[in-house]
C-alpha cells in the first residue's frame, strides 16, 4: 500500500471513528432525556390523577371520637389509595427535582460569587482567567456559559498545549454541556427509581469529553500531541483526582476507541417500570373514588382535608428519608 492510500485510509477510519462517537453521544443523550421527560410527565400525571378523584362532600365522610372529639377522614377505595399512593411518589418526584435545581443555581452562585476574576485571556476575550495557582480548565454556566482557565494552567503550559485545551472547553461551551449535565444531575436525583438513568448520565459525561477531545485534535489538524502533553501536565501538577482524566480517554487520544453498549437491561427495567406505574395510573383513576370534607380545621371539627392532605406529604418525607438514610449507608460502607 502506498504512504498516500495508507494516509487516507487513516482519515476514513477516524473520519468514522469520530461520526461513530457523535451517534453514540446523542443517542446516549435522547435516551437519557427522554427517560427523564416520560418519568416527570408520569409522575405529574399520578398527582393530577389524584387530585381529581377527590370528590367534594359537605357532610364527613367517616368519623371517630378522640378524647370527646369528633374529627372525620376521608373515605377512599382501593383505587383510590393506590392513586394516592402513586401521587405521594409523584410528590416525591417533582419536589426533588425542585429542590435539585436550587441546589444546582445555588451552588453555581456561589462559585462565581467567590472565584477570584482577574479578567479576559490576552488574545481570547471570550476566555475568563482566574487567579489559582493550580492548573484547571472549564466551561461553566447554563444560560450563558463560559470557558475559565487558571493562572497555574497558563503558566504551565505551552502555546500550543493551552490552545488544545481551550479548543476543548470552547467546544463544551458550543455544545452547552453545562447545561446538559445539570439537567442529568436533576433527573439522576428526582427519578432515584430509575435504574438506567445513572450509568447513561456518566456515559454522556464520558462521550462529551471524547467529543471535545475530538474536536480540538480536528481543530490541530489531527495532531494528538499537544492535547495529551497538556493533559498529562494537568495529571502531574493538580491535586490528585481533580484532572478527571480517565483512561477511557487517554486510549481514545492514542488512538485505541473503546466501545461501550448502552444499557439495554436497564433500559428496558426502566421502561417497564415507567409503563407499569402509567398503567396503574390509567386504571386506578377510572374507578378511584374519595370522598372528603374541605372544611378548615381552626373554624370545625371536621378536619378531613387536613388528613387526606398530608397523606402524600408524609409519604414523600418519609420516601426522602429512606433515601438519605439508605444513600449515607452506602457511604459508611
Amino acid at each position: 500500500m502506498t504512504p498516500i492510500a495508507a494516509g487516507s485510509c487513516s482519515a476514513l477510519h477516524a473520519k468514522s471513528d469520530i461520526e461513530a462517537l457523535r451517534r453514540d453521544h446523542y443517542l446516549v443523550f435522547r435516551l437519557q432525556f427522554g427517560l427523564g421527560a416520560l418519568g416527570i410527565a408520569a409522575a405529574s400525571a399520578a398527582v393530577v390523577a389524584a387530585v381529581d378523584s377527590v370528590h367534594h362532600d359537605q357532610r364527613a365522610a367517616h368519623d371517630t371520637v378522640v378524647l370527646g372529639a369528633r374529627l372525620t377522614y376521608p373515605a377512599v377505595n382501593v383505587a383510590a389509595a393506590l392513586l394516592l399512593l402513586l401521587a405521594a411518589l409523584g410528590v416525591t418526584v417533582l419536589v426533588t427535582a425542585g429542590i435539585a435545581i436550587w441546589r444546582q443555581l445555588r451552588a453555581y452562585r456561589q462559585f462565581v460569587a467567590r472565584v477570584p476574576v482577574l479578567g479576559p485571556l490576552p488574545g481570547h476575550p471570550d476566555v475568563t482567567v482566574i487567579a489559582d495557582a493550580n492548573p484547571a480548565a472549564f466551561c461553566l454556566g447554563y444560560l450563558r456559559p463560559r470557558v475559565y482557565i487558571s493562572t497555574g494552567a497558563v503558566k504551565l503550559l505551552s502555546p500550543d498545549e493551552l490552545r488544545a485545551v481551550l479548543l476543548h472547553e470552547q467546544h463544551h461551551l458550543s455544545a452547552r454541556d453545562p447545561l446538559r449535565v445539570a439537567c442529568a444531575r436533576v433527573l439522576n436525583q428526582a427519578l432515584f427509581f430509575l435504574p438506567a438513568l445513572s450509568p447513561l448520565s456518566d456515559r454522556y459525561l464520558e462521550l462529551a469529553e471524547a467529543r471535545a477531545d475530538d474536536a480540538a485534535v480536528q481543530a490541530a489538524a489531527g495532531d494528538r500531541a499537544a492535547l495529551a502533553s497538556a493533559l498529562l501536565a494537568f495529571e502531574t501538577d493538580a491535586p490528585p483526582g481533580s484532572a478527571g482524566i480517565s483512561p477511557e480517554r487517554v486510549d481514545a487520544l492514542l488512538g485505541v476507541r473503546v466501545q461501550k453498549r448502552v444499557p439495554t437491561g436497564l433500559m428496558t427495567a426502566s421502561v417497564a417500570v415507567l409503563a407499569l406505574g402509567i398503567v396503574l395510573v390509567w386504571r386506578a383513576s377510572a374507578v378511584a373514588s374519595a370522598d372528603a370534607t374541605f372544611n378548615l380545621p381552626v373554624v370545625s371539627s371536621q378536619p378531613c382535608m387536613l388528613v387526606l392532605a398530608l397523606l402524600p406529604v408524609v409519604a414523600c418525607l418519609a420516601a426522602l428519608a429512606g433515601r438519605n438514610v439508605l444513600r449515607s449507608g452506602i457511604t459508611r460502607r
